[in-house]
């Protein structure tokens, strides 16, 4: 079991799909790679293939620049030109 699937309460099991998909958005949310690498099996668990493909998608940013681009300017971060770029594509801050 991954450190992070020890942070799901046990009664997790019990909540409806759609208290499952709002208790594991902060997973899909984070900038840390290792919870991307959890969140994986954990979405893939819920069993929703939409809200795993968010979760896919998500994890493919983190693995290209490490972090949301989009959230540079609220964060205070330089933009790279790959960011820039990336920005301008059509739904890249979903």
């Amino acid at each position: 079991m991954s450190r992070i699937s020890e942070l799901i309460h046990p009664d997790f099991a019990k909540l409806s799909q759609e208290q499952r998909r709002f208790v594991l958005m902060p997973f899909m949310h984070s900038e840390s790679a290792g919870i991307h690498i959890a969140a994986l099996s954990l979405f893939t668990e819920l069993g929703d293939p939409a809200t795993l493909e968010y979760e896919i998608m998500h994890k493919k940013i983190i693995d290209q620049f490490g972090h949301y681009p989009h959230r540079n300017a609220m964060l205070k971060r330089v933009s790279t030109p790959d960011e820039i770029e990336f920005l301008k594509q059509p739904g890249s801050s979903f």
